[in-house]
């Protein structure tokens, strides 16, 4: 059984003036990502956790988080928003290629799930995935999860194939697919202690699921 983080407990926090509200709550997401980060385990996230690295008594966070799956959904939805602007910059320091544009994302996509492995772990169905006929979180809360960054992914897998660089007849099942190919290799990444990688395994993945055409020497 996962024993809460070894964190000191801080002086009791100050009252948030009128309309700061929102700065508690903005403080309760941060202390849960910063247990994660130290721990590599969502199961160290609690109220109590998080409270008492705030310095505050845990009912104070009721207000803000009915539970602790609605806290994780919280720090898993910033991470989401994270990644999304982590593509977006990919794609503008990609130009006007398409091919570029889309090798890009990828290359960000994988670039993400290395630099913040727990995180990554945690944004893909971690241990805190609730029961959600005993959970304020939704259905609906989990399955748009991710959406923008994957529409993100649609399009610009689309833009290859209008501009005949990829000769996918589905879009959208193909994005999945190549969705599917990064995703594998992130996890085979975090979790393989040591595994001889071909250097352009990236680029077989990429090539071969984006259905690039080949490029003329």
């Amino acid at each position: 059984m996962a024993t809460e983080a070894p964190t000191t407990r801080k002086p009791a926090r100050a009252r948030n003036r009128r309309g700061e509200g929102g700065r508690l709550r903005e403080e309760i997401i941060a202390a849960a990502v910063g247990l994660l980060d130290e721990t590599g385990d969502e199961r160290a996230i609690t109220l109590r956790s998080v409270a008492r690295r705030i310095g505050i008594a845990a009912p104070s966070i009721y207000p803000h988080f009915p539970d602790q799956p609605a806290i994780m959904l919280a720090v898993v939805q910033q991470e989401f928003a994270g990644l999304q602007t982590s593509l977006l910059a990919a794609v503008e320091r990609a130009g006007d290629d398409p091919r570029a544009r889309l090798e890009a994302i990828c290359t960000a996509y994988l670039g993400y799930a290395q630099e913040h492995p727990d995180r990554y772990r945690t944004m893909f169905g971690g241990l805190w995935m609730p029961d959600l006929s005993a959970s304020s979180i939704t259905e609906q809360d989990l399955t748009t999860l991710g959406s923008e960054s994957m529409q993100l992914l649609v399009s610009a897998f689309g833009d290859c194939v209008a501009a005949g660089v990829s000769s996918s007849d589905d879009v959208a099942a193909d994005a999945i697919a190549l969705w599917m190919g990064l995703h594998g290799l992130a996890h085979q990444r975090a979790s393989t202690v040591a595994f001889p990688w071909p250097a352009d395994i990236e680029a077989r993945i990429v090539n071969a699921l984006a259905h690039f055409s080949p490029t003329k020497a």
